[in-house]
């Protein structure tokens, strides 16, 4: 069984890679988050195929989404709906905002209010929306694709920590290099994406989704997460460490990458994989670190160093 979930797995991403080029290691993180049921944040700089990869995956999946540009005059009911007063039936209507999709591509999360992007983040935590009292469940599956242009461009209102950390990964895709970009020239005019082929839909996505949290975690893997997020709380140049979300979220995806694999049981391989794209942006350093010209990215590799990793045998 394990063996056809893979195969269905891989045929989703070949889909998927034919309107993206050279970003295969992107696009399987992508389809991990998806697999471990959470959320994904995708930072990076304008025009390096945010878009189209949330597209090409919607399609892929063969399930509904919807887009939204988020601009400044974007309001919360746009994303939850609103009710309307029907004259006819003398009664009010709901009219479902975009929350209301299996697929919502947040478009640029950052550049709206940080009311709307609290409305946002809340239908990601509670998979439902209440409108005047009223508490509809979104469909499901339901994956929020949010990207967002760096901090301290034009127009954007950065995420606060607390609303970054509900996001199961946070990624960067990165200019192409030479080779990819001349292929990306080559086919500016082949409309890659209106060639992708639905290969699931929303039954086999929870199926999937299901058949991930069965897969196998050897203890020593959850001490070895345990003893990591400790390890952030402890360093005396880390302000806020990872929460036990941020735990959660790197058990997730460990085994959606065991499943994306092809396989039932966890590996230390999946573990390494992993740490950064779940854990490192739910690190807060201090001031002192910033004014030592220590990174994020250094004072986590460090800590990840110290702590041994766990030893299976398969």
């Amino acid at each position: 069984m394990m063996s056809d979930e893979h195969t269905v797995i891989q045929a989703v991403l070949a889909e998927v890679e034919k309107a993206v080029v050279g970003k295969t290691d992107i696009l399987e993180k992508i389809m991990m988050a998806i697999l471990a049921g959470g959320h994904i944040l995708i930072d990076d700089v304008p025009g390096v195929g945010k878009t189209t990869i949330s597209i090409a995956f919607a399609k892929a999946l063969g399930v509904s989404h919807k887009r939204m540009q988020f601009t400044p005059d974007v309001l919360p009911s746009d994303i939850t709906g609103f009710s309307m007063y029907d004259k006819n039936t003398n009664t009010f209507r709901y009219i479902a905002g975009t929350g209301m999709t299996n697929i919502l591509l947040a478009d640029e999360i950052n550049r709206t209010s940080p009311r709307t992007q609290s409305a946002l983040l809340e239908v990601m935590e509670e998979g439902n929306i209440t409108v005047d009292g009223i508490t509809r469940p979104v469909p499901k599956p339901f994956t929020v694709i949010a990207t967002q242009n760096p901090a301290g461009s034009i127009g954007t209102q950065a995420l606060p920590e607390s609303q970054v950390d509900r996001f199961l990964i946070r990624l960067s895709i990165g200019y192409p290099g030479v080779a990819e970009e001349i292929q990306i020239l080559k086919e500016i005019h082949d409309h890659a994406l209106h060639t992708i082929k639905s290969i699931v839909n929303a039954e086999i996505i929870i199926q999937l989704q299901e058949a991930t949290k069965r897969v196998y975690v050897d203890d020593s893997i959850y001490e070895y997460i345990a003893e990591l997020a400790a390890a952030t709380r402890r360093s005396p140049l880390i302000l806020f460490g990872i929460s036990p979300r941020g735990s959660v979220a790197a058990i997730k995806m460990i085994q959606a990458r065991a499943m994306l694999d092809g396989r039932s049981f966890a590996r230390p391989d999946d573990v390494t994989a992993i740490l950064k794209p779940v854990l490192q942006h739910r690190l807060i350093i201090t001031s002192q670190a910033r004014f030592k010209h220590r990174s994020v990215d250094d004072i986590f590799a460090e800590i990840v160093q110290s702590i041994p990793l766990p030893k299976i045998v398969e």
